[in-house]
């Protein structure tokens, strides 16, 4: 900006003292500048154009480099390293044009502005030679003037210069503007913030949709007491993930109420809500950094005795001290130099260390093998006896510690019961998973089913 007006402030001065050497010659001089003027804007248009293209080809670009390299073993595997190549090519070929086109309406620009300039030199020399003839211009204006054009049109070819780079700041400012100024964020307008909660959890009549319109759930009601533990079942798609994201108020519901304790959850202090609830997820997320760190999450309320103490709870301790470094070994980007079933134990100590009310299993034990789930099975009923605890599973195996199941299908809350009434329902979508995951295919469906 500064650079831009000082050319500015050139150009005001040099017009000035052409006006003052000579009006006429002036007024002839800036015959062209409507033209230039026009060529200005279209070059500003064009090239805005341009530089939106190639900020956008230039992003596709890196996500699709991102998300090759993160997922090179499965390019690996399914030997598709030529298709995806293939691929960048065109992307990258693409990108190339992109930077092509910008350039080409720039050096267009350069040319117009040389053409104009030659125009505005050639109209001064022929009315000037014409005026000195006639003793209406001074032979030395006319020396002069052609030294003046020159400063004039040198601060115009760097201001398209300075021009061009400010555009493409503009550019990416405005991509970076409009991701700022985004307002589809949670407002953090509740004030309570308790210590503890008692852990009730209460549906009621809950419809939500992430899109204002196609409703993932509709109508949910169930209550969880203190201490109790629910099950969430049901086919992939069927809302189970949802509901807890709706808990931790990830995202609001467009009707019904969420309570904790018997106040609505739009109350609470988003962070005071979340810290009291405790999620371990199937898809774990380990940052770069020592084991420690990923479990406190840098927390330097979370003493190292208390970390150790809950890894022996979970069952973690063992592998984790046979690590190079023990709780100081550093794992690299997501975990990647630990297998799944040791990113799972991890994942399970980070949710124990924060202590909290109510404690989230979604398909937690869904990466582990036999022997490794055999150990996290205990230390949840070690854990659930304590705390209001939801889990989410597809196998049944894991949820038959359970006091209720909620079965869902289809973004409705189709069952609600024990284990046992449940499978006492003729037909019923609980009787028909359990079938599936337990019954041989050769089983007589004309016994019944309790004498099975």
């Amino acid at each position: 900006m500064i650079t831009i007006l000082a050319d500015m402030l050139s150009l005001i001065a040099v017009l000035v003292i052409m006006f003052f050497t000579s009006w006429k010659l002036t007024l002839v001089c800036l015959i062209t500048l409507p033209f230039l003027i026009v060529s200005s804007y279209i070059f500003k248009e064009k090239v805005k154009f341009a530089f939106q293209k190639v900020r956008t080809q230039i992003a596709r670009m890196n996500a699709f480099m991102q998300e090759r390299i993160s997922g090179m073993r499965i390019v690996q595997v399914f030997n598709a390293e030529e298709q995806e190549m293939g691929k960048f090519k065109q992307i990258n070929r693409e990108y190339t044009s992109a930077n092509l086109n910008s350039i080409l309406y720039y050096a267009v620009f350069f040319a117009v502005v040389e053409i104009i300039s030659a125009a505005s030199l050639g109209l001064m020399v022929w009315w000037g030679a014409r005026g000195v003839i006639g003793g209406e211009v001074s032979l030395g204006a006319l020396v002069a003037f052609p030294i003046y054009l020159g400063m004039l049109f040198r601060p115009i070819r760097m201001l398209a210069d300075k021009f061009n780079t400010m555009q493409m700041g503009l550019v990416a400012a405005e991509r970076v503007f409009k991701l700022l100024d985004r307002q589809d964020k949670l407002e953090n307008t509740g004030s309570f913030s308790p210590e503890r909660v008692e852990g009730e959890v209460a549906f009621n009549n809950v419809w939500f949709a992430y899109n204002e319109q196609d409703y993932v759930l509709r109508d949910i009601s169930f209550r969880i007491e203190k201490g109790e533990t629910i099950a969430l079942v049901g086919s992939t798609g069927s809302g189970k993930t949802t509901i807890i994201n709706l808990l931790n108020r990830f995202y609001d519901i467009q009707k019904g109420s969420i309570e904790i304790d018997g106040r609505d959850i739009r109350d609470f202090e988003i962070k005071a809500l979340r810290r009291r609830i405790a999620i371990v997820l199937q898809d774990v997320f380990l940052f770069t950094g020592s084991v420690m760190d990923n479990i406190t999450l840098r927390d330097e309320t979370i003493s190292r005795e208390t970390v150790i103490e809950s890894a022996k709870m979970i069952g973690a301790h063992e592998f984790i001290e046979k690590l190079p470094g023990g709780y100081d070994y550093d794992v690299q980007e997501r975990g990647a130099t630990l297998s799944m079933g040791q990113r799972q134990l991890i994942s399970f100590v980070r949710a124990l260390v924060f202590n909290p009310d109510i404690l989230i299993l979604d398909e937690a034990t869904s990466s582990v093998d036999p022997e490794t789930e055999s150990v996290i099975q205990y230390a949840i009923e070690q854990l659930i006896t304590r705390r209001t605890s939801v889990i989410i599973a597809h196998r049944l195996s894991t949820i038959r510690h359970a006091n209720r199941v909620l079965v869902m299908q289809k973004g409705q809350l189709v069952e609600y019961g024990t284990h046992e009434e449940l499978l006492q329902i003729e037909e019923g979508h609980y009787r028909k998973l359990y079938e599936m995951q337990f019954l041989p295919a050769f089983v007589d469906k004309s016994v019944p089913f309790d004498r099975i």
